[in-house]
């Protein structure tokens, strides 16, 4: 990306200040403890040194995310936990959040689902004006989809994909390959060609962001079928979301790049 002119970064910074004061508040999601990353011992376990408001080292932690998430899991940097109620569980702790630069990134797929539907109830976008039934984790072709939405006589097929990868002011999905995250892109094309409507809803938990675009470095096929549903008329709607003292918050929709 070509360097930004100081007028330009000064015209940014005004449009994010905007955004902020008129953020919504989504839910609330509280932690326990401050703790310093160690290592991902796989996809779903990882190893922390806590350090407030206890001190415990090696402890293990449950990581809800299925990403790479190396840009905020890596050695040293700080997460926000919360302990488990489940007594049964080998993990103490969950994952909440990880700090990039000043803010805390939400890196937690369990809140995907509340946070959606948030979106749907509140009818934020024209597409969801008037909804009449909000149906979740619903059969199409060979995917379970997120949502599937009543609108009068229309339906309308929702999948829902976070997104914590920004580069350059541009919030790039996904940071690993992903069949599934391709299936299911395919799905919404299929919904459109049947006469249903469908949208692809991108939780962008990055406030430092400009623009949205997939990710064709990491996974050049799901980036081709992603423009394969922009032709066909498949709704993208990247939503920005903030993580403050414990609440997230809505931001703003944010448009495609334009390349």
């Amino acid at each position: 990306m070509e360097k930004r002119s100081k007028k330009l970064d000064k015209e940014l910074t005004q449009v994010r200040v905007m955004q902020h004061s008129k953020k919504k508040f989504v839910l609330d999601i509280p932690w326990d403890a401050e703790a310093i990353f160690v290592s991902r011992d796989n996809r779903f376990l990882g190893t922390v040194d806590v350090v407030g408001p206890m001190n415990l080292k090696g402890e293990k932690v449950h990581i809800h995310d299925p990403g790479r998430l190396k840009e905020i899991l890596y050695a040293g940097n700080s997460v926000l936990l919360r302990r488990s109620e489940n007594g049964k569980r080998k993990t103490k702790w969950d994952l909440v959040a990880g700090k990039v630069g000043d803010i805390w990134v939400l890196v937690n797929s369990a809140y995907h689902r509340k946070i959606a539907e948030w979106v749907l109830r509140k009818g934020l976008l024209s597409p969801l004006k008037n909804i009449d039934t909000i149906k979740p984790e619903q059969n199409f072709g060979s995917s379970r989809l997120d949502f599937l939405l009543g609108k009068g006589e229309e339906r309308i097929w929702v999948e829902v994909k976070g997104c914590t990868l920004v580069k350059d002011n541009v919030a790039l999905f996904p940071d690993a390959p992903t069949l599934r995250g391709k299936r299911h892109v395919e799905e919404l094309i299929k919904a459109v060609e049947y006469g249903d409507s469908s949208m692809a809803l991108i939780l962008v938990f990055r406030n430092d962001v400009e623009c949205f675009k997939p990710n064709r470095e990491i996974d050049p096929a799901f980036a081709e079928t992603f423009g394969k549903a922009v032709e066909k008329g498949v709704l993208i709607c990247p939503m920005v979301f903030s993580y403050e003292d414990e609440k997230l918050y809505y931001n703003s929709q944010i448009p495609l790049c334009e390349h």
